[in-house]
């Protein structure tokens, strides 16, 4: 049984695929409206919208480099202008550059914490206006465990998902007199195309360090988007939801 969204809209970033396109399905199936955002991956992106209506859905694409201060602002107008408003933002654009520190280039670098931590400031300062005027929003970002233990060879994508939980931490604290909650939740093993990437070695190591010994899915993770964002956890804010089978027990 989904949450109830009725009237809300959502933005959920980087949701042509993966995990962002399970929360937009998770959310739409609660009824909110939905603009799914992409950068380049427009048909993955029409793909989870034909499924979100085949359901009964309501969803918008856009397209946005939200890297870029200026096109994420405009990405924000345009869905305030032409889906009434935007009162759920999840902020789950990501990608990875893995390498160890003395042979991580500058761009390795500089494209993950743009595209991971960078956006997170431009998209979320860019809906607060209309949040805070309405006196009502959910903002929840998508972190990682590997923001809250390190990894090695991840220096820079470990940097970028624990910034998103210092950035959210200090949001929430800014906002919550104007009814608008900042939460994070954590995935842990999630297979998505980012960890397509691990060796069979690296997955069995994790999978043994799992006390629920399996990998998570993004369905599971969409869920706990899905209870951050309800109007019944609205006294909830500046926390970390790990989802992750017990990967990390702080």
């Amino acid at each position: 049984m989904s949450m109830n969204f009725s009237g809300k809209v959502a933005l959920v970033t980087g949701s042509s695929s993966g995990i962002g396109a399970a929360i937009a399905n998770e959310l739409a199936a609660g009824h909110a409206q939905v603009a799914i955002h992409y950068r380049g991956n427009a048909t993955g992106a029409e793909a989870v919208a034909h499924t979100i209506r085949e359901a009964g859905g309501a969803c918008a694409l856009y397209q946005a480099d939200i890297s870029n201060m200026e096109e994420a602002a405009e990405l924000v107008k345009r869905i305030q202008s032409e889906l009434g408003s935007l009162d759920i933002l999840v902020n789950n654009a990501g990608t990875t550059r893995d390498t160890l520190l003395m042979t991580m280039k500058e761009d390795d670098w500089d494209t993950v914490i743009n595209t991971n931590l960078k956006s997170v400031y431009a998209v979320s300062r860019a809906a607060l206006r209309g949040m805070i005027k309405n006196r009502w929003g959910r903002i929840i970002s998508i972190s990682s465990v590997v923001g809250l233990t390190g990894q090695a060879g991840q220096a820079n994508y470990a940097a970028s998902k624990a910034g998103i939980i210092g950035f959210s931490k200090s949001l929430a604290r800014e906002v919550a007199s104007r009814n608008i909650t900042v939460n994070v939740v954590a995935p842990g093993f999630i297979p998505t195309a980012l960890t397509d990437v691990l060796t069979d070695e690296q997955r069995n190591a994790i999978l043994q360090q799992t006390p629920l010994g399996r990998m998570g899915t993004p369905e599971e993770v969409a869920w706990a988007v899905a209870f951050l964002a309800a109007e019944r956890s609205s006294f909830i804010t500046g926390q970390v939801l790990t989802v992750d089978g017990g990967l990390v027990m702080m």
